[in-house]
């Protein structure tokens, strides 16, 4: 129990994704661990899991996903753990699964909801998730806090190179800005554009993103 179950892989059903864990990648890239987290999904997709505590309660097979788990943990030697699960709402949503070598499960699972018939644009913003790594869909989605905080970190930074006091405001305005296009989808220069920005890129491809989630293996 005490040991790190940090490898593994996320699968995914329907509106649904899961990230279930082991130790090893040798464990990860058997077929019947595969079969096993697939299983799980299906389960999770059905129950419309949000949460691990969701995900570890639902039953298979009349036994909770927790002692479902523990049972395969036995056969494998391993720590298993069903560390997570998410559901998007949405008509449509783009599913975009990277494997980071051809012998191993996907490590990387984007779920993209949105709005729109464009489905090659949708699977154009699940790759740009995958790569860029963007925590929030629009500026409004930060928490102010989480704002407040690199504000105070950029200022300090600005203050600790020696910049006059009467330009620190502006400086750290544009470095906000900077802070903004990493973290915020709509944001980002499009991948698939790049002289546009996700937002423009969706747009002028007919489709609205309302919703994403990115998870990768071992990652919070």
């Amino acid at each position: 129990a005490d040991r790190e179950a940090t490898e593994g892989l996320i699968a995914v059903s329907g509106n649904t994704m899961v990230e279930i864990n082991c130790e090893t990648d040798f464990v990860a890239k058997n077929e019947a661990f595969k079969t096993f987290a697939a299983k799980i999904a299906d389960a999770a997709a059905e129950a419309k899991a949000n949460s691990a505590d969701e995900l570890n309660n639902i039953e298979i097979d009349g036994k909770k996903v927790s002692e479902v788990v523990d049972e395969e943990s036995a056969k494998t030697g391993e720590k298993l753990q069903a560390r997570r699960a998410v559901t998007v709402e949405g008509d449509n949503v783009a599913v975009y699964l990277h494997q980071r070598s051809a012998d191993l499960p996907p490590a990387v699972g984007v779920l993209v909801a949105y709005k729109g018939d464009n489905a090659e644009a949708a699977h154009q913003v699940a790759l740009q998730i995958a790569a860029m790594k963007a925590r929030y869909l629009k500026e409004e989605d930060i928490p102010a806090e989480v704002v407040e905080k690199e504000r105070a970190v950029q200022e300090e930074i600005t203050r600790n190179e020696g910049k006059p006091e009467a330009a620190i405001e502006k400086i750290v305005q544009g470095r906000m800005g900077g802070f903004f296009k990493d973290v915020v989808l709509l944001d980002q220069p499009s991948l698939a554009d790049s002289k546009k920005t996700v937002k423009q890129f969706t747009e002028e491809s007919g489709i609205e993103v309302t919703d994403f989630v990115r998870f990768e293996v071992g990652q919070a």
